[in-house]
């Protein structure tokens, strides 16, 4: 007994106190949201507020059980839980489509989604892995292996399809990448196939990351530019061809000024990099741009034209974004007051999904400016702590575990709030421990609770 006082005692306070002030005010919220005259208790369980007080409540029950669990377990059986889950991704596909989807698992209105728990038990077996493995003697297989244990649950949730959540799978690249994990292995491995080229160092793994956000902008300006044309010296040119015009003279100007400073004896590799630059960043461009016009389909171009600012459909496939938009901005300074939410609320009707994926709407309208800066400043803070409790951390396992709690909530945090204010496109994504849904409820309270579990006992495992 006096152990588990300990492990109560060694709690991070601050970050469990903000996590239960988010899931208070995600209940007040879907109150004031769905409140209906003739079921006016709080404790009405036919009602999705009485429903969301049940989730929070079971939440909290897990999270308690959890805390008086030895840690250990959830290293040991890492695997064990994993695959269970991976079990569930499969037998979803099975279940009747539900919004278009097979994501649900379940009979009737009782179910779960098993890829809010994949995210969970994806957490628990990366950082196990990471645990295993030593920096210093990485290689091909290794990087395979994190590739792999990411990859296979997201391939079941692209099957679903769910493309929120596979979003949010890509989190775990930056877990990857803070704990060292270089791409370097596999392309040396590679290089072998190519004997005559002779790399001191791969600047493709180790800068992996800051390279994803390269093909980011570079996709980016070529949807932009895709259906654009420009006059080039009185040649009228697609934008996707004035753009890659535009890198080929860069390149050339870069070869130049890489001869002019004396790199002589190295010029056949520096030739090889940039036609190598020069060949992706063109593949990259044309291929985007290929796949936008003649593989996306029509809602899903729709979608990322209106995000872009490509095209304007407030009353038809941008309704959403622009309801949320108008209802959060109705807020003012003050906001409405609690309960005189006219835009956001259900009764309205105005905005779809009020109480889940848009659940920061009714907030900003009835709180205001000053609410919502409150309320981010809640987010900011908890994932603060997150990020605290994952650097104070002793062991690669607890480290990995903390930073991918954090990584993954960081995204649930700032798409949803980008879907509510017209930044982001609306990919169906809850905001944590507000929006109402029990599986996203106890997912993201199973995965924050092992994380206090877990920091409480760091100490433990060094001893």
């Amino acid at each position: 007994m006096r152990k588990n006082e300990q492990i109560f005692f060694r709690i991070d306070w601050p970050l469990l106190v903000g996590i239960l002030l988010l899931m208070m005010l995600g209940i007040l919220t879907v109150y004031s949201v769905a409140y209906t005259p003739k079921a006016p208790s709080i404790f009405d369980f036919s009602q999705k507020y009485g429903k969301q007080l049940f989730w929070v409540s079971i939440s909290l029950f897990f999270g308690f059980i959890i805390l008086l669990i030895d840690s250990s377990i959830y290293r040991k059986y890492a695997e064990i839980i994993y695959f269970s889950t991976l079990v569930l991704l499969v037998l979803v596909l099975f279940m009747p489509p539900v919004n278009g989807a097979r994501a649900w698992l379940g009979i009737g209105s009782l179910g779960i989604q098993p890829a809010e728990f994949a995210k969970v038990s994806t957490s628990l077996l990366l950082a196990k892995w990471v645990d295993m493995t030593n920096m210093k003697l990485q290689g091909p297989r290794t990087v395979f292996e994190y590739l792999a244990i990411i990859f296979i649950p997201s391939l079941f949730i692209a099957l679903q399809p769910d493309a929120g959540t596979l979003l949010v799978f890509t989190s775990f690249f930056f877990v990857m990448y803070r704990e060292g994990i270089s791409f370097d292995p596999v392309i040396l491995y590679a290089l072998k196939f190519f004997p005559n080229l002779k790399f001191k160092t791969t600047w493709l793994g180790t800068h992996f990351i800051p390279f994803l956000f390269f093909l980011l902008i570079m996709s980016v300006t070529s949807l932009y530019l895709s259906n654009v044309n420009t006059d080039f010296f009185g040649v009228l040119l697609s934008g996707t061809t004035a753009l890659s015009l535009f890198i080929s003279i860069l390149g050339l100007l870069i070869f130049g000024v890489v001869l002019l400073l004396g790199y002589r004896r190295q010029r056949a590799k520096h030739l090889i990099i940039l036609v190598g630059s020069y060949l992706f960043t063109l593949l990259v461009i044309l291929s985007v741009t290929f796949v936008f016009n003649h593989v996306a389909k029509p809602h899903q171009k729709n979608r990322i034209e209106l995000v872009l600012g490509l095209k304007e459909d407030p009353n038809g496939t941008d309704y959403n974004r622009n309801r949320a938009m108008a209802a959060v901005g109705s807020g003012g300074v003050i906001g409405k007051g609690y309960k005189n939410a006219s835009i956001s609320s259900v009764r309205s009707n105005h905005v779809p999904e009020s109480e889940t994926d848009f659940i920061f709407c009714p907030f900003a309208e009835e709180w205001g400016f000053i609410g919502a800066v409150v309320l981010l400043s809640t987010y900011l803070f908890v994932l603060f702590r997150i990020f605290i409790i994952a650097e104070r951390q002793r062991g690669p396992f607890f480290r990995a575990y903390a930073y991918a709690v954090g990584v993954i909530m960081f995204y649930h945090f700032a798409i949803n709030i980008g879907m509510n204010i017209g930044l982001s496109p609306v990919i169906g994504i809850p905001l944590p421990f507000m929006s109402y849904g029990g599986s996203s409820m106890m997912a993201f309270s199973i995965m924050v609770f092992i994380l206090l579990k877990l920091d409480s006992q760091r100490y433990d495992f060094l001893r």
